[in-house]
């Protein structure tokens, strides 16, 4: 069964930093890609960030360019969203996804709550 375990998360004052970890497993294939997606309150889900798990591809939502970085930890199954300069505005639900080769579909994590006081 696939699992998306995530870790990190929490409360920080603006300008400040955070980093999110999460561990995929139970895939019987291989994952193409591994992302973050956020949601505040009253909002649609957005990507943060994704990574191509082969070529180490990435993207980034405008609004985090040059604040947020995403790395991979390939033996360890494991992705990461370092998050500085970190501003009220990214106040949400952060849900780390996979998506497996020759599927468009995600798999979702449980959720870290990142709240950035002013």
């Amino acid at each position: 069964q696939v699992q998306l375990v995530e870790s990190g998360g929490g409360s920080v004052q603006a300008g400040g930093s955070l980093r999110l970890s999460c561990a995929a497993s139970g895939y019987t294939g291989s994952v193409s890609f591994m992302g973050w997606f956020r949601q505040a309150p009253g909002k649609e889900r957005e990507v943060v960030a994704t990574i191509h798990t082969r070529d180490s591809d990435t993207y980034y939502a405008d609004s985090v360019k040059g604040r947020f970085t995403i790395s991979q930890d390939n033996a360890k199954n494991t992705v990461y969203l370092q998050m500085n300069s970190l501003k009220p505005e990214d106040t949400a639900m952060y849900y780390c996804a996979a998506r497996a080769t020759l599927t468009t579909i995600w798999d979702w994590g449980q959720g870290s709550q990142v709240t950035v006081s002013s």
